[in-house]
């Protein structure tokens, strides 16, 4: 994006160059000097008011495209969180089968991984540290931060369960290859699973509404 600093030319208020003659020559001069006074500060206001225009016309055809594109992933984004939930609900089931029968040998495996999906929001940060923002209808600015607002709090849960999903896995980081938990150790891991599965169940749900958003957004500013 493309800003553009105009700087308005300063204004300068020059001295009668002829001898001031009676009060009557005196209020011309000074009805004279104000009324270029006028003049040149509604041109300056003129030169910002395009400026500052520009500035948000610019910020709301990137705006639009970023959340448009982060639009387009969020299927993906739901896709890979069922595709982590069937995965969990397989891991539990294992732990499950350990928890019952310690000495239990099985071929099957754990697959325990929580993926972290990132929005764009530079065209946001952007529109914050340039200004644009507070030249937008507050109507406008306050649907703009809902937007990035909601987009933060799905990728908060999102680190959140990847905490999870690392803690739940400690009691087997340094146990030989193919070796299984004890009971104690499946608990563990099974119990804090469980609490990766209810956070996914959360981030699924904030992502409907993200996208629920997005929708309403776009379809009222139409490329």
């Amino acid at each position: 994006m493309k800003l553009v600093d105009e700087v308005p030319p300063a204004l300068d208020v020059h001295p009668p160059h002829e001898p001031v003659h009676g009060w009557r020559d005196f209020l011309l001069h000074i009805l004279t000097i104000t009324i270029g006074l006028l003049i040149a500060l509604g041109l300056e206001g003129c030169v910002e008011w395009q400026h500052h225009r520009h500035l948000v016309h610019e910020a709301e055809t990137s705006l639009r495209a970023e959340i448009q594109s982060n639009a387009n992933s969020l299927q993906d984004i739901l896709d890979d969180i069922h595709k982590q939930q069937a995965n969990l609900k397989n891991d539990v089931e294992v732990l499950d089968d350990i928890i019952k029968d310690p000495k239990l040998r099985q071929h099957k495996t754990m697959s325990v991984a929580f993926h972290f999906n990132k929005f764009d929001d530079v065209s946001w940060k952007t529109a914050q540290s340039t200004g644009a923002l507070s030249y937008m209808s507050y109507d406008t600015a306050e649907k703009y931060a809902g937007i990035y607002s909601l987009q933060e709090e799905v990728e908060k849960a999102q680190l959140q369960g990847t905490r999870d999903a690392i803690t739940s896995i400690g009691p087997i980081l340094n146990v030989p290859y193919n070796t299984n938990p004890n009971p104690s150790e499946a608990q563990f891991m099974k119990e804090h699973l469980e609490v990766v599965q209810g956070q996914l169940i959360l981030i699924e749900s904030l992502v409907k509404g993200l996208d629920a958003e997005y929708k309403k957004f776009l379809a009222a500013r139409p490329a």
